[in-house]
This record gives structure tokens, sequence and C-alpha cells, in this order.
């Protein structure tokens, strides 16, 4: 095993006491619990997509309620605002693999660039993805890498110069997924500006998309789902 992976496993269990201390329920387990107890099975020849992330995941199904109606796929939402990808790990057996999918569709590191749960280390960021990845292909779940959207800057966090930070991560993200063989959904070369930005056509405050940003998004993301379930789960 190599020394990164090992000391972030160190560093995790050594904050992880005192970030339970200050917050009991750090990655927000409780905000899905319901919904995950009254989600019914898989329907036979239905299959079922869980996108796990953010706020931007958070929002888009009530952004446009119609993309996620009538669709061949079963999409399900587990996104939570402000989240990093520390927290999306912690809950993701819950959120994702108890919910039995065909595929899910991973979108997390714009809140690990903004510093939220702490200072950012990309590294960390792309271990946390590697990690829900390589859970999801242990339990038969085939995997879409989505990249992190372009930000010029972040509006609650000014200052941190974001747009390449996130440009290296998806980088990173991209050659990991193609290692793999898993389906790499590139958002960000959609959506970004000549800053690297995500901009005003696209979102109010260039962070989290409108209903153009979503419409952008959405083929993509079907697209990307068709390719994962060609695949051969391993």
């Amino acid at each position: 095993m190599k020394t990164l992976p090992l000391l972030a496993l160190a560093f995790s269990l050594l904050t992880t006491p005192l970030l339970a201390q200050q917050n009991p329920d750090w990655a927000n387990l409780k905000r899905y619990a319901p919904a995950n107890q009254q989600l019914k099975a898989p329907n036979t020849g239905t299959p079922r997509v869980v996108l796990m992330g953010n706020s931007i995941t958070d929002a888009w199904p009530r952004t446009d309620s119609a993309f996620f109606a009538g669709r061949p796929y079963e999409y399900v939402g587990r996104g939570i605002g402000g989240q990093t990808s520390p927290q999306m790990l912690l809950r993701f057996r819950q959120d994702v693999l108890n919910l039995r999918p065909t595929v899910v569709a991973i979108l997390a590191g714009a809140n690990d660039v903004a510093e939220n749960t702490g200072p950012y280390d990309q590294q960390a960021t792309l271990n946390n993805i590697k990690s829900m990845a390589e859970l999801a292909q242990a339990n038969g779940v085939r995997v879409i890498l989505c990249s992190v959207l372009p930000a010029y800057d972040f509006p609650w966090r000014k200052g941190l110069t974001p747009a390449p930070k996130i440009i290296a991560l998806n980088e990173q993200i991209k050659a990991y997924a193609q290692q793999h063989n898993f389906v790499y959904l590139d958002y960000h070369m959609a959506l970004a500006d000549e800053r690297q930005g995500l901009p005003a056509k696209y979102a109010n405050d260039g962070v989290h998309p409108t209903l153009a940003g979503y419409r952008v998004m959405e083929p993509l993301l079907n697209q990307a789902v068709a390719k994962a379930l060609k695949q051969k789960s391993k």
C-alpha cells in the first residue's frame, strides 16, 4: 500500500473523533435516511442510477424536475449542499450501495477546492473519489466519474483561485477513469468560459447551474449512463 493513502487514513482516524464531537452527524447521514428506507427495490428492466454529489446534484431535481420523469433510467439524487469528498465517502454505502443501483455518477471535489472542511489537498480528494469508485466496482455497480464544474471564484470564499486547481483535479480524475475503464463525464469542457469559469448564461453566482446550465449537462449525463450500461460490470 502506498504511503499517501496510509497518511490520509491516519489523519482521518485522528481527526474523526474531534469532528464527531463538533458535529455528531458530520456526513449528514440523517439527510436521506428516511428516503432510503422508503425507496422501493429497483424495477427489473429500469436501471437505477444514483447521483452522488454536492449542492449541484442536490438542486438538480428541483431545478428541472421534468428531466427526471419518464426516463428509461431511474435517477435517484443523493446530493447534499456544501459537502466535500470525505463526507460523501462516509455516506457512500448508505446513500449509494444500499440502494442497489446499476450505475453511480460521482460528482465531487468543488467544495474540497473551496476548503469547506479544511485545507485543500488534491491527492486526498482524488483518493476519496477513488475509494468511492472502488467501493462501487467491488459491489458490481458501474461507475461514472464526473468532472468538477468550472468556477472562476467561490462567492462564499473569495480569492482561492479555484479555476486552475479544478482543471488539475479533473485531469487526475480523467486519467484514473481511463486507467480503470470507468466512464468519464466532462461537464467542465461543455460549460467553461474563456476564464475557465462558469459563465452568467449558465449560473447566476458562477458556481451553481441555472436551468440553462442543467440543460447542457442533462444530455451528457444520459450519454454517460448509456455508455456505462454497455460496459461489463466487474
